[in-house]
């Protein structure tokens, strides 16, 4: 095995420009070909990059590629993965891994009988500020944690995406495009789901696109819920509130909040790398989490409304990492399952009113220090 993997993306839109710019810090990646359904949109990301177009099954086909970074929309990735794990390549996929526990579970079949890895975003949950939570927890700074709430609630996605069709079908809605960041980040603090319990509903059929540009005012149907509230119970007892929404203008709840026997956790949104984390003991005086040197904690994104922490491709790099050292990866399969059958199972609790056991589970990942994680980078 070579100390680099080939690597080649198939799904050219929006997200796959991150993976470009970002995978050149992280050692053992070297992007080399993109391939999308729409040719004129790989030829113009492969121009931006300097990489090889590609039709997808010349990709797949290509012995240069090691391993396939899957950026299709969500009702695709089943088959794109399946296509690169047959073809026997490697694959990471943007979330969800798949739209089913069945889909996921064939993915894993294949992958074992392959002997093929897979992995999937979202990887925000390897940043400074929720690894900096993890250390915290794992200190017994708060004691044991029994519950909890994580909030992620806006008013969609209409307002910024000028083709956000996608994103109110079947595998997408506030549980399936963010609730994914908002579980993995709890699956690492503190471990597997075991059983839930939801409400869910829509409030209204249709939404308006209102991007500027030619779609602009086009109504666009509504298929899966947009506001969902439910109950989480971890293996280890403790119970999680959790709120996803599109169906909110504004509120005043944080991202994630954690309470323990000695104290409670405050740590910021799981969809960036980076943050505050703030912390409160028996006194109930809350302040800030004392700092560490973690690199995937350092605002490297600057934008309109703030600087942020985004090192998307961690993942993607430990993966690497892990394939070329053989061992565990952080953003492994079944964790990346475990994370699709939580949200299935929400939304299914939703549609029947009861509650609803788990039929997977996984281990925490291992932590990710900060010298393990400059370990990844690309000394500049």
């Amino acid at each position: 095995m070579t100390r680099a993997l080939g690597i080649g993306i198939i799904g050219c839109g929006n997200i796959s420009a991150t993976y470009f710019k970002l995978a050149p810090l992280f050692r053992g990646l070297e992007v080399r070909a993109c391939a999308d359904v729409n040719p004129a949109a790989a030829k113009a990301r492969a121009r931006e990059f300097g990489v090889k177009p590609q039709t997808a099954d010349a990709l797949l086909g290509n012995p240069d590629i090691d391993m396939v970074i899957n950026l299709t929309v969500p009702d695709a990735h089943f088959a794109v993965t399946k296509a690169g794990l047959e073809a026997g390549k490697h694959v990471y996929s943007e979330k969800p891994l798949a739209l089913t526990i069945e889909q996921g579970l064939e993915l894993r079949a294949i992958a074992g009988r392959v002997g093929r890895r897979v992995g999937c975003a979202p990887d925000t949950f390897l940043g400074g500020a929720h690894q900096r939570a993890r250390a915290l927890i794992d200190e017994g700074a708060i004691g044991t944690v029994t519950s909890g709430t994580a909030h992620v609630m806006s008013h969609g996605m209409e307002h910024w995406h000028p083709n956000p069709d996608f994103f109110f079908l079947p595998g997408g809605g506030p549980m399936f495009d963010l609730g994914p960041y908002y579980i993995a980040d709890l699956i690492n603090l503190i471990g597997p789901v075991k059983r839930v319990a939801a409400l869910t509903s829509s409030a209204t059929p249709t939404r308006a696109i209102l991007t500027e540009g030619p779609r602009k005012g086009e109504a666009i149907p509504v298929r899966t819920p947009t506001n969902i509230h439910a109950l989480l119970l971890f293996h280890s007892g403790a119970t999680i509130t959790l709120s996803s929404s599109w169906d909110v203008w504004a509120h005043r709840h944080g991202p994630i909040e954690l309470y323990g026997t000695e104290g409670s956790l405050f740590v910021p949104d799981p969809n960036w790398f980076g943050g505050t984390v703030e912390i409160a003991g028996r006194d109930g005086v809350i302040a800030e989490a004392s700092p560490w040197d973690h690199p995937f904690g350092v605002p490297n994104d600057h934008r309109p409304n703030g600087d942020f922490a985004n090192y998307r491709t961690a993942g993607l790099a430990d993966m690497a990492q892990a394939i070329l050292h053989g061992r565990d990866a952080r953003c492994a399969l079944d964790r990346a399952l475990h994370g699709v059958d939580v949200m299935r199972a929400v939304l299914r609790s939703g549609e029947t009113g009861e509650f609803v056991d788990m039929v997977t589970s996984c281990e925490r990942p291992a932590p990710l220090g900060p010298d393990e994680a400059r370990a990844l980078l690309i000394q500049r």
